[in-house]
């Protein structure tokens, strides 16, 4: 069986901004690149799981997506093939069944494509809707504070339910697991 690692794209592999369109408007967060490559290594299938509402609300469209991911990957030193697959969210919130984060649709076909352990994989992203989605799958899951703000709540919340926090991908890496480079 093989394990996964599913990423959301703002403000865990790159900072976060609102709408983003333009790929000249992407800022990376320091070790991103490096920790995901180290993530492959450990024999990790590597997942985007994106959601990006602006589609459905006219602000841009797919090759506006299309070409900020691409950017991402040059600026994190990231080859174009790194995700083993890409999951764009298109809908708004108010279009139920799709592939909109909280929803597990993505992990779970995942799981089924790909083999993948569920007790081996994980999760990652911001905001509480990534760890929603992460354990409705049956994953692990963690947030990481280099996107939108975790408040006190969110920290109790996080807390209770055994979620760890980190500060960015790369804390999670270097303490959730012990890689040798």
């Amino acid at each position: 069986m093989n394990k996964g690692l599913f990423l959301d794209r703002d403000g865990t592999l790159i900072e976060d901004v609102h709408y983003l369109r333009d790929p000249k408007d992407i800022k990376t967060i320091d070790g991103v690149g490096h920790a995901v490559l180290q993530f492959v290594k450990a024999g990790f299938l590597i997942f985007l799981h994106t959601n990006q509402s602006g589609i459905a609300r006219g602000y841009y469209d797919w090759s506006d997506v299309h070409a900020c991911n691409r950017k991402m990957l040059e600026m994190l030193g990231l080859p174009e093939d790194i995700f083993k697959e890409v999951c764009v969210a298109p809908e708004d919130h108010f279009s139920p069944g799709g592939y909109r984060k909280p929803s597990p649709r993505f992990q779970n076909e995942m799981i089924n494509k790909y083999d993948l352990e569920v007790c081996e994989s994980w999760m990652v992203g911001d905001k509480w809707i990534d760890v929603e989605t992460g354990v409705r799958a049956g994953i692990k899951t963690c947030l990481v504070r280099s996107g939108k703000t975790i408040d006190k709540k969110m920290e109790l919340l996080a807390s209770n339910q055994g979620i760890p926090i980190f500060c960015h991908l790369l804390e999670f890496m270097n303490i959730q697991f012990d890689f040798k480079e």
